[in-house]
């Protein structure tokens, strides 16, 4: 079976212009999720990395030890490689530039929410990493600066996230279709497990916090009610399958076609996702599977961002079933 490794190097030969740097800032997130993966599963034998941490980031939340030990894995794994100019997390107030002479002339910034789900973790529910990468628009050979971080979702050159479940797996793109890798912790290596992952173009499921139904728009709620009501040609009602990590709900409605819904709230008016750690690269991943991702009115990889941690709300999945939910915000908001 082909590994992450061949698949990696493969690509990168169909790019006779590329020179590499891509491919081996993948080959670090590559070790992160086995480093992450190894702490995972030890998680119910250590109290090193299951609970709050006792400090809060920047949007006021209260982090887990797990969300620290993500953010600093992945933050030193590549500072290590130095071909990453500059990084950002949702974990993390400001962007860190990587101010040696190396990472001033790299080409690439990364921006990540190290441990989607991390409330889970007590719990043994799955949880994943979610990364984002960006051609720098700074100077080469300057640090980078804020522009490198706030670019719309379309201009991504990869994306993709790691799922710690039953098996962790890693799925991303290159803007050239979506590929899943799983993990052989025998051999130590990802092999390819689901090549050209196509979404199908409708589905079964729906996935929304319905304990929050009152505090939703009208539109939204005459979503859900529509996804509740019984109608033979369109195979209603639809389940709902609500995990409550990002990661893992994407993932199932991915390979088996549904919604994901996190809207506005009168508690959340911009909603509660972040644009650039969460909702820019799945809408990346849902477009190159044939899915869609919009904020209930428009695309999500056309929004021009303004901060580091701008959050908006976010309707991706399946295209016949995202296009439904946005004519009923269109319709009733």
């Amino acid at each position: 079976m082909k590994t992450l490794g061949q698949f990696i190097v493969e690509k990168q030969a169909e790019y006779p212009n590329a020179k590499g740097e891509l491919s081996g800032i993948l080959s670090s997130i590559r070790l992160v999720a086995k480093v992450i993966h190894r702490d995972i599963n030890k998680a119910g034998l250590t109290n090193n990395i299951i609970g709050n941490s006792g400090v809060e980031n920047v949007q006021g939340e209260v982090q887990m030890k797990l969300d620290l030990f993500a953010h600093n894995t992945m933050k030193q794994a590549l500072i290590a490689r130095e071909e990453v100019a500059g990084f950002a997390s949702e974990e993390e107030e400001n962007f860190v530039a990587f101010d040696t002479e190396r990472g001033r002339n790299a080409k690439y910034v990364i921006l990540t929410d190290p441990l989607d789900g991390s409330s889970n973790i007590d719990v043994n529910v799955a949880v994943g990493t979610i990364f984002s990468i960006y051609k720098r628009v700074s100077p080469i050979g300057s640090p980078v600066t804020l522009a490198d971080f706030l670019q719309p979702g379309h201009r991504q050159v990869a994306a993709g996230y790691i799922v710690y479940g039953s098996s962790t797996m890693l799925v991303y793109t290159t803007g050239n279709g979506v590929n899943g890798f799983t993990y052989d912790p025998s051999l130590g290596v990802f092999c390819l497990s689901h090549e050209n992952i196509q979404m199908p173009p409708t589905g079964k499921i729906y996935s929304i916090n319905e304990g929050q139904y009152l505090k939703f728009p009208l539109g939204v709620k005459k979503y859900i009610k529509y996804c509740q009501e019984e109608d033979k040609a369109t195979q209603r009602p639809y389940a709902s399958r609500y995990i409550g990590s990002l990661v893992s709900d994407f993932h199932r409605n991915l390979l088996k076609g549904g919604i994901y819904i996190y809207p506005s709230a009168t508690n959340y008016p911009n909603g509660k996702l972040r644009l650039l750690y969460e909702g820019n690269p799945m809408a990346f991943l849902a477009e190159q599977a044939g899915g869609l991702a919009t904020n209930g009115e428009s695309r999500i990889l056309d929004i021009q961002p303004t901060e580091l941690h701008q959050r908006s709300p976010l309707f991706i999945g399946s295209k016949e079933m995202v296009e439904k939910a946005q004519d009923f915000m269109g319709e009733f908001n």
